[in-house]
């Protein structure tokens, strides 16, 4: 079986460097917001090219506590709305709704499964004051039609950038191409921690600042407490376990890169549609994402083969039980894509041999 994707291989890697961080924390008596987080937060900003990073406890946090922050700086207030795909993961709508803001869903391009730009006009109302473009798959949305339309709409521009670390757009890196960004480094990101993190970068002074207090129970002095916040701090030991690995991420994006461009190239079944690609040198890979009309059964006859793959995502958010001030309106095109769409295995570990029998797979299937 090519494993979708290999956690364990990927991470053995670095085992040596691991044990000798991990000693190095124990060692240091100091568990907390360290001397770790502040050294990581300090090469991703570079890395991103901005002048902040403050470290969270996951991707999901990351994403409120920038709705949170503009709210406490008088940037947003409750009920304002939100400008977000209709297809992306829960967690961009759920971080909406946790703010105390609405969530406006906009309909997607199909051929990349990125916000469509050209829809946000229609979804303008008085009460927008945010639009959240979200990076699926590791391809960077049209930022420079959303910024443009932003500044003329006095709009907040807030990337969720949990799948596309690296990922580079007009000499800018994802984190780097709005008022700020929410990164997550859950163990299967292109740049995953052991567990559980995340990240916010941002160029604008005073959001840190509040950023810092509020992911620490909303204090910037111990006991003393700004803002009611929340406790989300990036884990003391997982930090020095993400710096070990940003050094190789530029290497293992190139190498989830070389694997797309074989996929995109050699696979050639007329009933599979192919991602559409607009820059493949910022393109990060996160996921290769395939559409057919049967997808159920590839998966069936993929599994069957030796291929194990995975589906991102069966659900659109405005069908979820969980969600009813969603429902009640189509949004056909995400549907399209969420009943249609499937995930090949990608990875920095993935060998030539494993590529070309999936390839090779995926070319005999018939419906």
């Amino acid at each position: 079986m090519v494993a979708f994707l290999d956690l364990k291989k990927i991470n053995d890697r670095y085992e040596s460097d691991f044990q000798n961080v991990f000693q190095d924390v124990l060692n240091s008596g100091w568990y907390i917001l360290g001397t770790g987080v502040s050294h990581f937060e300090q090469e991703f900003a570079a890395y991103c090219g901005t002048k902040h990073c403050i470290g969270v406890a996951n991707g999901l946090d990351a994403l409120i506590l920038i709705l949170e922050a503009y709210r406490e700086l008088g940037q947003l207030r409750p009920g304002d709305e939100v400008l977000v795909p209709a297809n992306t993961y829960i967690a961009s709508i759920l971080a909406i709704f946790r703010a105390g803001l609405k969530p406006v869903l906009v309909e997607p391009n199909e051929g990349d499964c990125l916000l469509d730009a050209s829809k946000l006009q229609d979804a303008l109302t008085p009460k927008t004051k945010a639009v959240m473009p979200v990076h699926l798959y590791g391809q960077l949305c049209d930022m420079k039609q959303i910024n443009r339309f932003a500044k003329e709409h006095n709009l907040l521009v807030i990337e969720d950038s949990a799948q596309s670390h690296g990922a580079i757009q007009d000499g800018k890196r994802s984190g780097n191409l709005g008022d700020a960004s929410g990164f997550s480094f859950y163990p299967g990101k292109n740049l995953g921690a052991l567990g559980d993190g995340g990240a916010i970068t941002t160029n604008d002074d005073q959001l840190a600042d509040a950023l810092k207090a509020l992911r620490n129970y909303g204090s910037e002095k111990k006991y003393y407490n700004k803002y009611k916040g929340l406790n989300s701090r990036l884990d003391e030991l997982q930090a020095p376990f993400l710096s070990i690995k940003l050094k190789t991420l530029d290497t293992d994006n190139d190498r989830r890169r070389a694997i797309a461009e074989r996929y995109l190239v050699q696979i050639n079944n007329s009933l599979i549609a192919l991602p559409e690609v607009h820059a493949p040198k910022g393109h990060v890979w996160h996921l290769f994402t395939i559409r057919t009309v049967n997808r159920d059964a590839l998966q069936r006859y993929l599994t069957s083969s030796g291929v194990q793959t995975v589906i991102h995502y069966p659900i659109p958010p405005h069908q979820q039980e969980g969600y009813p001030e969603l429902a009640g309106k189509s949004y056909p095109i995400s549907e399209h894509i969420h009943q249609t769409i499937l995930s090949l295995p990608i990875s920095p570990v993935l060998s030539d041999k494993d590529v070309s029998h999936v390839i090779d797979v995926v070319n005999k299937y018939v419906a």
